[in-house]
């Protein structure tokens, strides 16, 4: 369970790290179309600090796989909210960008859940849902795109964290599907759905992500987009996998659970780092 945790830290620095990356990129692309766009993705895959980040993010769900196998989904998933002060540290020291005392205390508090959640966790329950789920994981996968369509049309702050949150359920549904899959081996990945919605879902969720950083934000569509991955893989992972706390460890669990996520919305809602025209320019050169 130890190394499963440590790969769940791991692959949160990686997300954190490519957060900022992929941001200053985004803020970078002016032109060749905007928002939930293939043009726009087209425009980014061009530049070198996203495709490092999604190199980096890449790196991190490998990391996360061993996670998401041996911890209950509810702390695999939340462990992702270290991405967060990840984040915030490599975006106001690496490309001199600024955050204000509501954010930093609301990174204390994330990583105060977190050390909770950690300490309150048994492990992976035993539970195995049939065919039929794998079949619904990826029919959710492929709801996502027109949600993000319908998303793309709301206010510029309403946008990047809607689209953040879809991105969010994105990265949930591949977390799901990376625990119910029985195994990497080639027949399994050619013939079970959960294989394909591990990819489908992972492609719209970083499309999802880079749409939402457009406005300039770089932690509150973070803050959205990991509410999004980590509250319906745990509802899953209780209700159907049989995750679980340590015995009588319940009620720490849920109060970490409670102050992660709750410092999450807190950067949301209140949080705004701003990529700066200077931090652009250095991209774009």
């Amino acid at each position: 369970m130890y190394w499963g945790l440590a790969g769940a830290l791991f692959s949160a620095v990686c997300c954190g790290v490519a957060s900022a990356m992929q941001a200053v990129a985004v803020q970078a692309t002016t032109d060749g179309g905007r928002g939930f766009d293939p043009r726009f993705l087209w425009r980014l895959l061009g530049q070198r600090r996203y495709l490092g980040g999604l190199a980096l993010t890449l790196v991190g769900l490998l990391a996360q796989v061993g996670a998401l196998r041996s911890l209950p989904l509810f702390v695999a998933q939340a462990t992702q909210s270290a991405a967060i002060p990840v984040t915030a540290v490599v975006a106001v020291w690496w490309f001199g960008l600024r955050m204000g005392r509501v954010e930093w205390i609301a990174v204390a508090l994330v990583c105060v859940g977190l050390s909770l959640l950690g300490v309150a966790s048994l492990g992976a329950g035993s539970g195995q849902p049939g065919m039929v789920f794998h079949w619904a994981v990826l029919a959710a996968a492929g709801v996502l795109p027109l949600l993000a369509l319908c998303a793309d049309k709301l206010p510029d702050r309403s946008r990047s964290a809607v689209l953040g949150l879809i991105s969010g359920l994105g990265f949930g549904a591949t977390g799901i599907a990376i625990r119910v899959i029985p195994g990497f081996g080639l027949a399994t990945i050619v013939t079970d759905p959960a294989a394909y919605a591990i990819v489908a879902a992972g492609v719209i969720a970083n499309w999802c992500y880079a749409a939402a950083l457009q406005r300039g934000d770089v932690i509150a569509p973070t803050a959205t987009m990991l509410i999004g991955m980590t509250v319906p893989p745990a509802l899953i992972g209780e209700l159907m996998l049989g995750d679980q706390a340590r015995p009588g460890w319940a009620p720490v669990a849920f109060v970490g659970f409670v102050i992660a996520l709750a410092s999450a919305l807190a950067l949301a809602r209140f949080g705004h780092i701003e990529v700066t025209e200077r931090t652009a320019a250095e991209v774009r050169t």
